[in-house]
């Protein structure tokens, strides 16, 4: 198990639940892109959270650590864009 992903994710989930409004436009509306980067960073930490290494190449690439940190910027990017 790798911890400190775990509690990334964790994280993820718990900001997500805690504070759902941080993923609406200005106008009120849902922000599904902003939404979708969040899950994604979210799913790539707890694939790697609880030590699951996926076999194929194109998998291990979408649950990385890089594919995290851009799930984060880019839905931190799409946030403060509003």
């Amino acid at each position: 198990m790798n911890f400190p992903a775990l509690l990334a994710a964790i994280l993820i989930m718990l900001f997500i639940t805690a504070w759902p409004g941080v993923l609406t436009t200005a106008k009120g509306t849902a922000d599904h892109r902003a939404a979708a980067l969040l899950f994604w960073a979210m799913s790539a930490r707890f694939v790697s959270g609880v030590g699951f290494t996926p076999r194929a190449a194109a998998w291990r690439l979408l649950f990385s650590a890089p594919a995290w940190l851009a799930g984060i910027a880019l839905a931190a990017a799409l946030l403060l864009r509003h």
